[in-house]
């Protein structure tokens, strides 16, 4: 059997990533792709998204509008990386249009899906969880339907990449992360910023990757330019990764959906988000102590089998 999955995403360069890799893979059937803001802004999103799917001959999967701000926090975005658009600025003239996009809104159609289907989904979330965050309040029930979540967020060191101590998609919606650890209570994977950070690919590995001879070996190219000049900079290269190579955070979250014993090395704890810190607002904590009582725990990556990660990745552009 196919695995069944929902995608939310704010396609940036690394969304887009995770989604053909997902594309890619001959065990998963793609029921739909939910977006919102995040990397960029909703509509920037929904462009994104059709973008990529066009390139993988693959319009067919619905794509829905999500949430386009935050529950309560100001609006970020990460152009910076990314680039103002979240595809790199490269634009394609003949790029789909947002008439493609499903006239349902992203919510109900997460949550039809999964009643359509109980207990078979499993929802890959790469964005802020907003989306997450309104389902769970419009069905209480949605988290106990859904097969398993897969996140990219949070961070486990206290080491931010957007503010001092927090990661880019649960700073970007601290009360809606709040909710999702708090609600979902389904068997839960992390990926935190730190881990990506600790398991990037060689660079040398990329130049590989990118060199297949194929049309979407070209887009992935063109889109990822501006981001992976960026990852090279020293600046970025010292404060952010180490030195270590390639990070495409969003995919991490995507393999351990598609590849089974892709986790090598895991830890089971309870977590939750800091909400009114001055500097850790938007923080992943982790109760090791177990001080908080909170019976779900969620399994939070710290090592996967690269080779298998590679292998996705080189699949994801043939």
């Amino acid at each position: 059997m196919k695995k069944k999955l929902i995608i939310d995403v704010d396609t940036g360069v690394d969304d887009a990533q995770a989604i053909m890799v997902a594309l890619a893979a001959p065990n998963v059937e793609i029921l739909g792709i939910t977006c919102c803001f995040g990397n960029t802004p909703l509509e920037n999103a929904l462009k994104n998204t059709l973008r990529v799917l066009k390139v993988c001959n693959r319009l067919d999967i619905p794509v829905y509008r999500g949430c386009s701000e935050p529950l309560l926090a100001k609006k970020r975005q990460a152009g910076d990386y990314h680039g103002k658009d979240g595809l790199g600025e490269v634009p394609d003239p003949d790029a789909p249009g947002l008439e493609l996009v499903q006239k349902k809104k992203a919510v109900n159609a997460m949550i039809k899906t999964v009643n359509q289907n109980p207990g078979e989904v499993s929802l890959v979330a790469t964005a802020p969880l907003t989306n997450l965050a309104v389902a769970v309040q419009l069905d209480p029930s949605f988290p106990k339907k859904l097969k398993a979540l897969y996140i990219m967020g949070g961070n486990t060191d206290s080491r931010g990449n957007t503010t001092v101590c927090g990661e880019f998609n649960f700073v970007a919606d601290p009360e809606a992360a709040y909710i999702v650890l708090d609600r979902y209570n389904c068997p839960t994977y992390i990926a935190p910023w730190e881990f990506s950070c600790s398991n990037s690919l060689p660079w040398s590995f990329c130049e590989q990757w990118l060199c297949q001879n194929t049309e979407k070996a070209a887009f992935m190219k063109k889109i990822s330019s501006l981001s992976m000049k960026k990852a090279q900079s020293p600046e970025y290269q010292k404060e952010i990764t180490e030195g270590k190579g390639f990070n495409s955070c969003d995919t991490y979250a995507m393999a351990t959906a598609i590849e089974d014993a892709f986790i090598t090395e895991s830890d089971e704890v309870a977590v939750t988000v800091e909400l009114a810190g001055t500097y850790t607002r938007g923080m992943m904590v982790v109760d090791y102590m177990e001080l908080l009582k909170k019976k779900h725990k969620a399994i939070l990556m710290k090592n996967v089998d690269l080779e298998k990660l590679k292998t996705l990745f080189m699949n994801s552009l043939k």
